[in-house]
């Protein structure tokens, strides 16, 4: 395994317990850490303490800061699959609101610390897990919407899997680069301005 790559594993899988509790006390007090004090000044001494265990003991799990940032990464992406999909009414006339609930739920899925989520955007590295959570969640939730635009009476674009990666990458881009600074444009105007634009383009609006 590559000397870089080998720096973003985990130290230690835990296989008790009481090891898994500690373990999510030092992602849970990094989390608090870098939206706090940002990456820089984040140290592991700082986690440490936030987390109420020894640096030593920290260590055991994570070999450096890069291998918490990179775990904090892979579980924000993994919590954000839309699990409210197969609810939604596919009724004609109800593209708008199926529209409004895909970005809706982007926009939840990131509201929770807006400073954490710039950090993870500027400074988490690439590990191979995190190339992995990024691929696995794409093309799920891709899939995910290809399902629903073929199920959708409303829906007119020439072709549905070209037309579901240009949706989730345009959603997800934009809903991270808003939450990482909501003070950029009100959150209401985004969501509306944004189901707008995704609207237009399924129905086929020249």
């Amino acid at each position: 395994m590559p000397s870089a790559e080998r720096r973003l594993q985990p130290r230690r899988k835990p296989r008790q317990v009481r090891a898994e509790l500690t373990r999510e006390r030092i992602l849970t007090a990094a989390a608090h850490v870098f939206a706090e004090y940002g990456y820089a000044a984040g140290t592991t001494n700082r986690i440490a303490e936030r987390a109420r265990v020894s640096i030593g003991s920290l260590y055991q799990y994570f070999p450096n800061k890069d291998a918490i940032l990179a775990e904090l990464a892979v579980r924000h992406i993994d919590r954000g699959m839309w699990t409210q999909a197969d609810r939604l009414d596919l009724s004609p006339g109800s593209l708008e609101a199926m529209v409004r609930a895909l970005v809706r739920d982007a926009v939840d899925n990131h509201r929770d610390d807006p400073q954490l989520l710039r950090i993870m955007m500027e400074a988490a590295p690439l590990s191979q897990e995190l190339l992995d959570t990024i691929d696995r969640h794409g093309r799920k939730r891709v899939a995910q919407v290809r399902d629903l635009l073929a199920r959708h009476p409303d829906v007119r674009v020439r072709d549905l899997g070209t037309a579901a990666e240009l949706i989730v990458f345009t959603v997800e881009t934009n809903t991270h680069k808003l939450m990482a600074d909501p003070r950029a444009v009100p959150v209401e105007i985004f969501e509306g301005e944004l189901v707008d634009m995704v609207t237009r383009y399924l129905r086929g609006d020249r």
